[in-house]
C-alpha cells in the first residue's frame, strides 16, 4: 500500500500541499481530482521523489519509500519526457533497461505494449513522426514497460481519442486486477467516475472529500427522488419528512402550494415532482402516495454525478470538511 501522512510542501510563503494524508491499496484505482493549481502535480512529484516534502512521509508497504521502491513505480509526468528523435521501440527498451529490466525481457515487454496500444506498426518510427495522440500512447507505454508495482499517472487520458481512452482504460483495469495500485489525475470526471474505486478531491493543497463515489453521494445529503405521476401538482405536499423541491406540470407550470393562486391547465394532469426524503422515511410510502394520487409513470432516485459532487465540494467555504482516515483510505 502507498500512503502519504501529513505531507506538506511550501514554495516560499505559498503552501502547495497542506498536511495531506491519503492511501491507495494494491488493486485499487484512485482518482485524484481538483481544479488547476490545487496541488495534484506537486503531490505526485513528491510521491515519485522528484520533489522533497517539507514535512510528512511517503510510505510504501508500511515503511518510508526509497529510491529502490520508486524504481518499481510507473510514472507519467505532466510534462511529457520522450526523446523525439529516438525510435519508438528503442525508446521503450532503453527506459526499461534504466529500470533494471534485462534486454530480452525489455524488448518483449515493449512489443507487448506496442501491440496493446495499437502501435506495433510504428515501432521503428521516430517519436516526432507520430501524432500527439500516439505520442501520448508511447508515454503511457513507457510508464508500463518495466511491469511496475504501482502507477502514478498525471492526466493520462489527455489528448487521447475515444479509441485510445478505451485502450488505456482497459490496460489500467487489467493491471488493477493483477493487484497493481493506480493513482491518476484527470479533469475528465466522467472517466474517473466510471473507472475508480475511490476518489480524492483536493483544493488548495488539502483533501476536502474522499471515498467511493457512492460514499460521496450519500455523505450529508438527503435522498432525492423524481416522480412523474398522472395527478395535479400538490399531491406530495402533506407527506411527513418529505420536502417538495419542485412540483410542476409536464408543460412547465409550477404548482402554487401555498394557495396564493391556482394553476390553469387542461386535464389530464401530468406532474413532475422532485422530493427530498429525510432520514428514516420509507420511499415505499412515498410511492404508495403517488399511486394513490394517480398513475405513476416514473419513480426513481436521483443520484448526482461526480462532476456535480466536485463542483459542490470546491465551491464550499475555504475551510475543508473533516475527513477521517477511513474516508481517506477509501
Amino acid at each position: 500500500m502507498l500512503e502519504l501522512r501529513g505531507v506538506t510542501k511550501r514554495y516560499g510563503d505559498r503552501v502547495a500541499v497542506d498536511n495531506l494524508s491519503m492511501s491507495v491499496r494494491p488493486g485499487q484505482m484512485f482518482g485524484f481530482v481538483g481544479t488547476n493549481g490545487a496541488g495534484k502535480t506537486t503531490t505526485m512529484r513528491i510521491l515519485m521523489g522528484v520533489l522533497q516534502q517539507d514535512a510528512g512521509v511517503v510510505l510504501w508497504e508500511g515503511r518510508p519509500a526509497g529510491p529502490a521502491d520508486r524504481r518499481r513505480f510507473g510514472y507519467m509526468p505532466e510534462e511529457r519526457g520522450l526523446y523525439p528523435k529516438m525510435r519508438v521501440k528503442d525508446q521503450l527498451v532503453y527506459l526499461a533497461r534504466l529500470r533494471g529490466v534485462p534486454a530480452a525481457e525489455a524488448a518483449a515487454s515493449a512489443d507487448r505494449l506496442l501491440a496493446e496500444f495499437g502501435l506495433a506498426e510504428r515501432a521503428r518510427d521516430r517519436v516526432d513522426e507520430l501524432s500527439l495522440g500516439n505520442q501520448q500512447r508511447v508515454q503511457l507505454a513507457a510508464a508500463l514497460v518495466h511491469d511496475p508495482t504501482f502507477l502514478v499517472l498525471d492526466e493520462p487520458f489527455s489528448g487521447l481519442d475515444p479509441v485510445g481512452v478505451d485502450a488505456l482504460a482497459h490496460s489500467l483495469q487489467e493491471r488493477v486486477r493483477r493487484g497493481v495500485g493506480v493513482l491518476f489525475s484527470s479533469h475528465q470526471l466522467d472517466l474517473v467516475e466510471r473507472l475508480c474505486d475511490a476518489v480524492g478531491i483536493i483544493r488548495a493543497g488539502k483533501i476536502i472529500a474522499s471515498g467511493s463515489v457512492e460514499d460521496l453521494r450519500s455523505r450529508g445529503r438527503p435522498r432525492t427522488y423524481r416522480v412523474v405521476v398522472g395527478a395535479r401538482p400538490g399531491w406530495a405536499a402533506g407527506l411527513t419528512g418529505v420536502r417538495v423541491v419542485r412540483d410542476e406540470t409536464e408543460n412547465g407550470d409550477v404548482a402554487r402550494l401555498d394557495g396564493a393562486g391556482a394553476l390553469r391547465s387542461g386535464d389530464p394532469w401530468t406532474t413532475v415532482t422532485i422530493l427530498e426524503l429525510a432520514d428514516g422515511v420509507d420511499d415505499q410510502l412515498v410511492l404508495d402516495a403517488a399511486r394513490t394520487a394517480g398513475p405513476v409513470r416514473e419513480f426513481r432516485r436521483v443520484t448526482p454525478t461526480l462532476t456535480e459532487l466536485f463542483r459542490e465540494a470546491v465551491s464550499q467555504p475555504s475551510s475543508p470538511a473533516t475527513v477521517t482516515p477511513s474516508e481517506v483510505h477509501a
